[in-house]
């Protein structure tokens, strides 16, 4: 499972393990919001960190892309 998220004005995105994906099932969104403020307070995208999200990130990756296109569409509807 991919995780696209973008509360707070802050995105992540990466896949999510299954124990991730099962918490979220139960959880819903307050499970996001917890997981998004773990990965901000570990600065994957920071060089030389040791954030255990970083090798799970989908940033420069083609997934990141069509996630990039459909944020866009999601905005544009949001306008109208």
């Amino acid at each position: 499972m991919i995780a696209l998220d973008g509360e707070h004005g802050s995105w992540f995105f990466l896949e999510i393990t299954e124990e991730e994906a099962s918490l979220f099932s139960k959880t819903g969104r307050t499970y996001l919001d917890d997981l998004a403020q773990r990965i901000r307070s570990s600065a994957p995208g920071v060089r030389g960190n040791k954030s255990p999200f970083t090798a799970r990130s989908l940033v420069m990756t083609p997934a990141r892309k069509r996630a990039d296109a459909a944020v866009d569409a999601w905005y544009a509807d949001k306008q109208t």
